[in-house]
C-alpha cells in the first residue's frame, strides 16, 4: 500500500522520485512512497545520515509491478520520450516532466503529468488492482468459423456508467441497483450473447465513452455533482474487472479479437483512459491474438477491409456546448462529411458507418445522409435518476453485429 510521506529534496532524488518544491515553510514535500521506501527512509533517518539513504526496493518484473518497459526490442535500444508515449499511447502534451529510470531490471520513464485528474488517478494503488488479472490463460479456439478475411462480427457497448448511484435519496421513480455485482453480471450476460451470436473467428469490440461515471463525483467538466456508489479506487477495480471479463471469456472463441476505447467523453474522461491504459498493458501481455487501441481524440475512425468505422462519444471531455445529437441534422451532417473528407475516408471505403453514444438510445440512421450510417448505441447502464425525472425510463442494452462484405446483420440486445 503506498502513502503520501514528507521527504527532503536530498531524499527524493536518493529514491528517484521527481524532486518537487517544498511545501509552505516546511523543508519538505509530499511524495506517494510504498512501504520499502518508507523503511529505507526512516532506517537512514534513525542512522542520522541523510546523505546516504539506501532504498530497499528490489528489482521486480511486470507482474509484481506494473511499469511500461522503455525497452525496444525491435531495435535493441531504449525509446525516447517521444517513442515511448507513442507506444503506450499516452498523452505527451500533458507531461510537465520526466526521468529515465534505467538501474532497474525493467528500465521505465518516470512521468509527471499536468495537474489535472490524471495526476490524482496515478497515486491508485495500482499494483494491487492489475496483478490479480494478469494470470496465464490457455487458449483453446472451440469453434471454427470458415470466413473470408473480410468477415468479422462486432460488439458495441457504450455508458456503461461504473460507479453511478440511480437512488442515492432512496426516491428514485425506477430504482434500479447498479453496483459491483450488477456490473459483473451484466458482463457475463455480454459474453453469453456474443458467443450466441458468433458467425466469424474474428470480433471487433467497441467501447464508445463514458465507462465511468465520474471522478470525484463530477463529470470532466467539474461543477456538476454526480451521485456515486463506489469509491474512485472502487470504481477503477470495478471497471477493470468488468473489461477483463469480457475479454477472458471471448478470447478462446475468437482467432483476433481488437478493441476500440474512445477516451474523450463528458463523464469518465481520463479516469477512463487510465483503465483502458492498464486494460491494454494487461490484454496484449496476456494475449498475442489481442490489440487494444484507445483513441483520445473526439472523433476517431478505423477500417476493416472496404468499411470504414467513424467512432466517437458524441460528447468531448471540455469543448463541446451540444454534442452530436440522437437525430442527425445538418449540423451534424457537416462536421461528419469535414471529417470524412479531410481523412480521406470516402476515398478508402465503400461503406461509412457513424457510431456513437452518449444519448442513451438506440436509433440506426441509413438514410437521412447519402454518404454514411449514422448508428446511436443504447446505453449498458441504467437511466440515472435525473435522467428518469427529466425524460422516461429508457431502455438499456448492446449490439451484436455480423458483416458479410458489405452486408450488416445486427442483433440488439435489451437488458430488463
Amino acid at each position: 500500500m503506498k502513502k503520501h510521506r514528507w521527504l527532503s529534496k536530498e531524499e527524493a532524488i536518493v529514491l528517484d522520485k521527481v524532486v518537487k518544491e517544498n511545501e509552505g515553510s516546511r523543508n519538505q514535500a509530499r511524495y506517494f512512497l510504498n512501504q520499502l521506501e518508507w523503511e529505507s527512509i526512516k532506517d537512514n533517518r534513525y542512522n542520522g545520515n541523510k546523505q546516504e539513504v539506501k532504498s530497499k526496493s528490489t528489482t521486480i518484473d511486470y507482474i509484481e509491478k506494473f511499469v511500461l518497459s522503455a525497452w525496444n526490442k525491435v531495435t535493441g535500444q531504449m525509446m525516447d520520450i517521444d517513442n515511448y508515449c507513442n507506444h503506450y499511447s499516452l498523452p505527451r502534451k500533458d507531461i510537465t516532466s520526466y526521468k529515465l529510470v534505467s538501474h532497474t531490471g525493467t528500465p521505465y520513464y518516470n512521468i509527471v503529468f499536468k495537474e489535472n485528474v490524471s495526476e490524482e488517478v496515478k497515486e491508485f494503488n495500482f499494483d494491487e488492482i492489475i496483478k490479480k488479472h494478469i494470470k496465464p490463460v490457455e487458449i483453446i479456439n472451440i469453434v471454427d468459423f470458415s470466413d473470408t478475411v473480410f468477415d468479422f462480427d462486432g460488439l458495441t457497448i457504450t455508458d456503461v456508467h461504473i460507479g453511478m448511484d440511480t437512488d442515492s435519496k432512496d426516491n428514485s421513480m425506477y430504482p434500479i441497483l447498479w453496483n459491483r455485482e450488477e456490473v459483473i453480471k451484466v458482463a457475463k450476460q455480454v459474453v453469453e450473447t456474443t458467443l450466441t451470436e458468433q458467425t466469424s473467428n474474428i470480433l471487433f469490440v467497441d467501447e464508445l465513452g463514458d465507462l465511468l461515471d465520474g471522478y470525484n463525483a463530477q463529470t470532466t467538466r467539474g461543477g456538476h455533482a454526480l451521485p456515486q456508489n463506489m469509491t474512485n479506487e472502487e470504481a477503477f477495480d470495478c471497471a477493470l474487472t468488468f473489461k477483463m471479463i469480457i475479454l477472458d471469456e471471448l478470447v478462446n472463441y475468437y482467432d483476433e479479437i481488437v478493441f476500440n476505447n474512445i477516451c474523450n467523453d463528458n463523464h469518465a474522461g481520463s479516469f477512463g483512459y487510465f483503465v483502458n491504459s492498464a486494460f491494454k498493458q494487461i490484454a496484449e501481455l496476456k494475449y498475442e491474438n489481442v490489440k487494444v487501441h484507445n483513441h483520445r481524440k473526439f472523433i476517431n475512425h478505423y477500417y476493416v477491409g472496404r468499411i470504414a468505422f467513424v467512432i466517437t462519444h458524441g460528447k468531448d471531455d471540455s469543448t463541446l456546448k451540444f454534442g452530436f445529437k440522437p437525430q442527425l441534422d445538418s449540423k451534424g451532417i457537416e462536421k461528419i462529411d469535414q471529417y470524412c473528407k479531410q481523412n480521406e475516408i470516402y476515398k478508402n471505403s465503400d461503406l461509412v458507418i457513424f457510431k456513437k453514444g452518449d444519448s442513451h438510445q438506440a436509433l440506426f440512421d441509413m438514410c437521412t445522409s447519402d454518404d454514411f450510417y449514422y448508428f446511436n448505441y443504447p446505453a449498458l447502464s441504467p437511466s440515472s435518476q435525473w435522467v428518469q425525472n427529466n425524460f422516461k425510463k429508457g431502455r438499456r442494452g448492446f449490439v451484436n453485429e455480423s458483416f458479410k462484405g458489405l452486408k450488416m446483420y445486427q442483433s440488439l440486445n435489451f437488458i430488463k
